[in-house]
């Protein structure tokens, strides 16, 4: 929800104290609300009174300013730039100062709807950008056809850069054919893996350092998911866009739990799935920039019909997407709700495990996103996968991340911490769990130490 104060009146109710540069609505002859100036006694304006209010209720952040172009400076003075403003061309009263605010969410506020294609989730939704992409500017555009992206990525993403750089053409079987013959392949594309600092951030610097002539496109996290460390992606999107290189970002972790602004952070292209914000599987999306003639084009992933603006074919089961679209209504409903209660639970594990000798995170912990805890057992006869099992019908974790279970976290080492690769644990809250569940998770580590 947004909330709008049209402001833009032309101030002749007041004369001569109003006038067409200082409506009614800015002249400071109101009491202060005592809930939000209890010490102060200077004379507010209406729209310090009303915008106090809400930032009292917390919805100052989604509320926006309708004003003329005139009226702007006397607004962010008053406002100390708190609020946004949707500046009117010409003053034409109260409908189409609404609909330009609403206008103005749809073109700076998030995805449009007509920006958002459906898929089987947040793997074909990254398959999809990343060689959809790379294809139509390699042979429709100007031929660039080299992607960037980092060593700590989903799998989704690894997995496919591996295999337009020609690493791969099965997963779990890298250059080796049928018949043993290993080499890596020549598929027209190339693909850079950057590192990461300690903490798990894909750095500004590493991306910059790997672009070429013939780079097109940046793939990068913004929430990592087996280690929840939050990367710079807005830093990125602006050495993107001095570059004439496009950037995709997976947001599987970070949706519903985390404020998104896809326009704001200068994101052109971005995955998701619904089970990460307790929607159906098999139902997720891409976000795909467009312009004044609308999607910008990328070559479609699958053929055959012409379903979701012809750039994915075939049918989708509709109640997976309505449940997305319902889920997706929820968590933003309860997104700040949520989002302080799995804060409290967090640092309620991160207390209980600072009384237990050895045990550490593997990131700093002002680094991630609350609710995604990397833990290291630095016991030397423990081991995380026989630790698991044993504890398993009374705590569910994990070593990784669940697309790549069997196998040790090819993040972790990326850390620079291959040797505590057995001893790392994944631990993850959501807005159903409990502090009995923190307790008891704390007091079988306690034990176990």
């Amino acid at each position: 929800m947004y909330i709008v104060l049209l402001s833009g009146g032309s101030g002749k109710r007041l004369w001569p104290l109003s006038n067409d540069l200082c409506s009614k609505q800015y002249i400071k002859l109101m009491n202060p609300d005592e809930a939000e100036h209890s010490e102060s006694t200077e004379k507010c304006s209406m729209l310090q009174r009303v915008f106090g209010q809400l930032k009292a209720a917390s919805l100052s952040e989604n509320t926006i300013v309708c004003a003329s172009d005139s009226q702007v400076e006397l607004i962010e003075s008053q406002l100390d730039g708190q609020a946004e403003v949707a500046v009117e061309p010409m003053r034409r009263n109260t409908f189409p100062a609404v609909m330009l605010s609403c206008a103005y969410l749809l073109s700076n506020k998030g995805a449009k709807p007509d920006e958002i294609i459906f898929t089987a989730g947040a793997t074909e939704s990254t398959n999809f950008i990343i060689k959809g992409y790379l294809d139509y500017r390699k042979f429709y555009g100007d031929g660039k056809n080299h992607v960037i992206t980092s060593l700590v990525e989903h799998k989704a993403t690894l997995n496919t850069c591996k295999y337009l750089n020609g690493e791969l053409y099965s997963n779990n079987d890298p250059t080796t054919s049928l018949f043993g013959v290993k080499k890596k392949v020549d598929r027209g594309y190339e693909a850079s893996f950057v590192g990461v600092t300690p903490d798990g951030e894909i750095s500004v610097e590493e991306i910059t350092s790997a672009i070429k002539e013939n780079t097109a496109l940046v793939s990068m996290l913004y929430v990592n998911n087996e280690i929840g460390t939050i990367s710079d992606v807005e830093s990125v999107a602006e050495i993107c866009k001095k570059n004439n290189i496009a950037l995709h970002s997976d947001l599987t972790q970070a949706l519903g739990k985390i404020e998104i602004d896809v326009k704001r952070m200068g994101i052109d292209y971005a995955s998701c799935s619904a089970h990460k914000i307790y929607g159906p599987k098999g139902i997720g999306a891409a976000f795909m920039k467009s312009d004044a003639y609308g999607i910008v084009p990328i070559t479609a992933f699958m053929h055959g019909g012409e379903q979701e603006f012809g750039f994915r074919a075939g049918t989708h089961a509709v109640h997976n997407i309505v449940g997305f679209g319902k889920a997706a209504e929820i968590a933003l409903r309860d997104l700040k709700k949520n989002e302080t209660y799995i804060k409290s639970l967090d640092d309620m594990l991160i207390e209980g495990i600072s009384t237990i000798e050895g045990v550490h995170t593997t990131v700093d912990i002002s680094k991630r996103l609350p609710g995604i805890i990397s833990l290291v057992v630095d016991k030397t006869d423990f081991h995380n996968e026989r630790f698991i099992k044993k504890i398993s019908e009374d705590v569910a974790l994990s070593t990784g991340s669940a697309c790549s279970a069997g196998e040790p976290s090819y993040v972790i080492q990326a850390l620079g911490l291959a040797d505590k690769v057995t001893k790392v644990l994944r631990v993850s809250i959501n807005k159903y769990t409990t502090a009995k569940d923190i307790e008891k998770f704390v007091g079988i580590l306690k034990a176990e130490i």
